[in-house]
């Protein structure tokens, strides 16, 4: 016959187990966060090294096609006026983000104002670096009426910014535009084509999970994207 001192000891070993259970548990989801993360490094490192390139299975154009990438420092791209030289596909990375960005055309107009919230328009490509694969887009032909519509502000160089529709909306059923579109805010001019011999802004990022779109952030892989600003009418 089991002693009540017995039964008492069975007790306390179970919930020992479970709670020896539970925070096995948890050792094993944060070492699965950590690897998931070296993953990405990995990742980021090899598309620095080796770029890459995607056609279009059917025509068999080439749809994204990125060289090899020359990063540079923030000292450097401070001294160079905040500009990267697209000659030798330099990208600038920023260390307390982990964000690489390149900007193509800096573009007309003026950059986003402490206190000004603008309405913009976006067109991009988003290739997911671990998944091989150009993930979402709305740059072609097919999605020619389809814009991603946002409205960014900014207070005292902190910048937030809401999808109002648009593929990035539709696909990650979120309104929050994430850290990485919104950091080239900071450097690029926001204005509209009124003539031939004017531009709009491009840029085109690295963009590690932690700040990307949601996905991103829940499973762990970056993005590189290609993406243009205009201030909407």
């Amino acid at each position: 016959m089991t002693s009540i001192f017995g039964k008492n000891n069975i007790m306390r070993l179970l919930i020992a187990t479970v709670a020896a259970a539970v925070m096995l548990g948890a050792c094993k989801e944060e070492q699965t966060y950590a690897e998931q993360k070296k993953a990405e490094r990995r990742a980021i490192t090899s598309f620095l090294s080796n770029g890459t390139v995607v056609l279009d299975r059917d025509l068999g154009d080439t749809v994204l096609y990125v060289k090899p990438i020359n990063p540079i420092s923030e000292t450097k791209f401070y001294e160079q006026d905040s500009t990267t030289d697209v000659s030798r596909n330099e990208y600038v990375l920023f260390t307390s983000t982990g964000i690489y960005m390149q900007i193509v055309r800096k573009g007309v107009g003026n950059k986003l104002q402490h206190g000004e919230t603008a309405r913009l328009l976006c067109r991009y490509k988003e290739y997911n670096i671990i998944g091989d694969s150009l993930q979402t887009r709305n740059d072609n032909a097919y999605y020619i009426g389809m814009l991603d519509e946002m409205n960014v502000s900014n207070s005292y160089g902190t910048l937030t910014g809401t999808f109002i529709q648009g593929m990035m909306k539709l696909n990650y059923k979120s309104v929050n535009v994430p850290e990485g579109w919104l950091m080239p805010l900071r450097y690029v001019n926001i204005g509209r084509q009124l003539a031939a011999d004017e531009e709009i802004a491009k840029v085109r990022l690295i963009v590690p999970h932690s700040t990307g779109q949601s996905d991103a952030v829940n499973k762990v892989y970056p993005c590189f994207y290609e993406i243009t600003y205009q201030r909407s009418r």
